[in-house]
């Protein structure tokens, strides 16, 4: 039998988002929800039930033809859970098999905090402790920065002051589960293609705008990582030759211009707003009516929308997704970005559907669950040994 693809894992994995949305399914209605063939669904269901994720229920009533069996999630095969790091504040889901969550919290976090990692070990202690559902598969972990392996997870972030911070290692060490570790946007693209608006489109871009800009590039149903996990910074294009300094160390890049940070010290530096303001603040006068607070949302749509073209005319998606802190703010940078990235665009492309979601911690982190739920479908080995150890764990159910 060939070896199963990447797409087919995806396909595998959005079977279980599926029933778990809409409940008990036929195979017919699971081919026509998810667009593929009747007889590829009728193999991988066969795989899922052989791997005790899925199991055959009643029979649906029939209105003139064959009754169709219907097939149900195995309640108990396992849950996951998820967790995004930010520089103030950790979110934390506890998912079940078909994504969806079933509790979540969030805490204030110090990333500078010399004791960063024991201190996020402590906080997901508590947070297993209080969990009363089955056994737990494994944690993922969704980080705005670089990760080579996801296996490994050994963490390179400029927003959170880490170089090389053995996450993954110590996590493991002081919790004793499979860990995995992953930039929050590329976590975020999975639970998008799985959950969300990416949902039936193979190939995606998701980008995120807020504290950071990022992007998760989806190529026929699989993020990209490139080749050190850091494909989709593109935070970092360079936009301006003599523009302001970046995190990064770099000058004028597009976070630097157009980055939550970046929009407050350009409103304070215009008396927009006082020095002790912030976003909140920059957002409310510009839903005010304020000119001042427009032209500088008005400003970042069309420098975003000019950059996010000649990336769309680089990976040519189905579809463009936004989201994040700053989608808060969209309606003040929408006219303009729309009028520069179409502008910009092939003409082929122009055409392109744009979706808007709000921002929503849990979203991020129960992309980053999603890692763990994506392990048993792992053709390409992306999640190495903790992925092996979370399949044990499957099979142990």
């Amino acid at each position: 039998m060939a070896q199963p693809n990447a797409r087919t894992d995806v396909t595998r994995s959005a079977i279980l988002a599926q029933i778990g949305a809409q409940g008990p399914t036929s195979r017919a209605e699971l081919a026509r929800a998810l667009l593929v063939s009747p007889a590829l669904i009728t193999q991988l269901c066969k795989q899922l039930i052989a791997d005790g994720l899925l199991s055959e229920l009643e029979y649906s009533p029939s209105q003139g033809g064959r009754p169709a069996r219907l097939l149900g999630l195995q309640a108990d095969a396992g849950t996951a859970i998820g967790v995004k790091v930010a520089a103030d504040h950790l979110t934390i889901v506890e998912v079940g098999l078909d994504g969806a969550v079933t509790r979540s919290a969030t805490e204030p976090f110090d990333a500078a905090d010399s004791d960063a990692i024991p201190n996020l070990a402590q906080a997901l202690e508590r947070f297993i402790d209080g969990s009363a559902a089955a056994a737990l598969l494994g944690i993922g972990i969704g980080v705005p920065g670089s990760v080579e392996r996801q296996a490994d997870g050994i963490v390179d972030s400029t927003q959170l002051g880490w170089s090389r911070m053995p996450v993954g290692p110590s996590l493991r060490r002081a919790l004793g589960v499979p860990v995995l570790v992953e930039n929050n946007v590329n976590a975020l693209a999975v639970a998008e293609t799985l959950h969300g608006q990416a949902r039936g489109f193979s190939d995606a871009l998701v980008v995120t705008i807020g504290t950071g800009i990022g992007a998760g590039i989806v190529t026929d149903g699989v993020v990209l990582r490139g080749h050190r996990g850091g494909a989709g910074e593109i935070g970092h294009i360079p936009v301006s030759e003599d523009g302001p300094r970046c995190q990064c160390g770099a000058n004028g890049c597009l976070e630097a211009n157009i980055g939550q940070d970046a929009l407050v010290a350009q409103a304070r530096a215009t008396n927009v707003i006082g020095p002790g303001a912030g976003i909140a603040d920059l957002r409310l006068l510009a839903d005010r009516g304020d000119i001042g607070a427009r032209e500088i949302f008005a400003d970042a749509g069309r420098l975003l929308g000019r950059a996010l073209a000649g990336v769309v005319n680089t990976v040519d998606p189905e579809i463009l997704i936004v989201l994040g802190e700053g989608a808060e703010s969209w309606a003040h940078w929408s006219e303009s970005f729309e009028k520069a990235f179409r502008g910009q665009l092939m003409p082929s492309r122009r055409e392109l559907p744009i979706a808007v979601e709000s921002w929503q911690d849990d979203r991020w982190a129960q992309g980053a669950a999603s890692l763990v739920l994506a392990t048993p479908f792992d053709a390409q080995g992306l999640a190495g040994d903790q992925g092996q150890l979370v399949r044990d764990r499957l099979a142990a159910r």
